[in-house]
């Protein structure tokens, strides 16, 4: 498990047509996008973001399988691992290793629900993937607005030190909890990468000590993000705010509340600058609304971004 996981790894959109089935076609133009930027740490798909729990089986495949060949091999592809229940999350595992993803991103399933949780069910859970596969492993503690958990210190030591975890994406959105996790993790016997996904404090998270950013706002202000995090590991503070305070207006419209909107928001932003020609999402999601338009276009443009569509 030699993969080092750090710096900016988008949490990538999936592109659809006016049916809501998936655009193949603007997905390999928004592919060569991603990929065009050099100094990317990977990028992870059929992520919340990718809308994954909304795509069937065939769908995340297909689209995997994509991303593999088109990216062949500049950063690693992680990929997210949305399923219900054991049996169903070794077999896609499965799927995702022979695709050749570089790395699972294992998403919290229905059955964490309920307080208090007893570690033996997301250790097992986790624990049976790890027996399946041969490849890295990222633990995923989600805020609850998204339908998440947040693990608990007996359960996130006995999740790190199975044999395949090698990092966790932390988003809590919580800013003591982002601490306390990354403590926790830090004074283990083992390296554990922690990729920060709190959209809403990036650069905090970077100085606090997080080796990377899986985050969806991501795969906006690319450039501006990578530049930010090399400012970071540069020291080079003063740099690393100013760009911060630059992009940070457009990251509050798009994770304002409901933050369940970000993915249909992502999409109307990367469809304003020419990226994505559509900004569907699948239903139950919904299209954003007039007024969140505006405030994206007029934070593009205080962005730079001059031509909008």
């Amino acid at each position: 498990m030699k993969l080092k996981l750090e710096g900016i790894i988008p949490a990538v959109v999936t592109p659809m047509k006016s049916d809501f089935s998936v655009d193949f076609i603007q997905l390999k133009d928004y592919i060569n996008w991603i990929k065009s930027f050099d100094g990317l740490g990977g990028v992870a798909v059929n992520m919340d973001t990718g809308e994954g729990m909304h795509l069937s089986k065939v769908e995340k495949i297909k689209i995997l399988e994509l991303w593999v060949e088109i990216i062949s091999g500049k950063f690693p592809v992680l990929c997210g691992l949305t399923t219900r229940y054991t049996k169903e999350a070794v077999e896609e595992a499965k799927l995702i290793q022979k695709i050749g993803a570089d790395a699972i991103v294992v998403f919290p399933i229905p059955a964490y629900a309920g307080q208090p949780l007893q570690p033996e069910i997301p250790y097992r859970y986790h624990k049976a993937i790890s027996e399946a596969v041969d490849i890295p492993l990222v633990l995923f503690q989600l805020q609850q607005a998204l339908s998440g958990i947040l693990y608990d210190e007996e359960t996130l030591i006995k999740l790190a030190k199975i044999k395949n975890v090698v990092a966790i994406k932390e988003a809590s959105s919580d800013a003591l909890k982002f601490v306390q996790t990354l403590n926790i993790l830090k004074n283990i016997d083992k390296k554990i990468s922690i990729l920060t996904g709190n959209d809403d404090f990036i650069l905090e998270s970077f100085i606090l000590g997080a080796d990377g950013a899986l985050i969806g706002f991501g795969t906006l202000a690319v450039a501006e993000q990578i530049e930010m995090f090399k400012a970071v590991k540069q020291k080079n503070f003063d740099r690393a705010f100013e760009i911060y305070s630059k992009i940070k207006p457009l990251e509050e419209i798009i994770f304002s509340a409901p933050v369940r909107d970000y993915r249909a928001r992502t999409k109307e932003a990367l469809r304003m600058i020419g990226v994505l020609k559509t900004n569907f999402v699948r239903p139950p999601l919904i299209p954003i609304s007039s007024k969140d338009r505006e405030k994206l276009r007029k934070a593009l443009k205080n962005l730079g971004y001059k031509k909008l569509k």
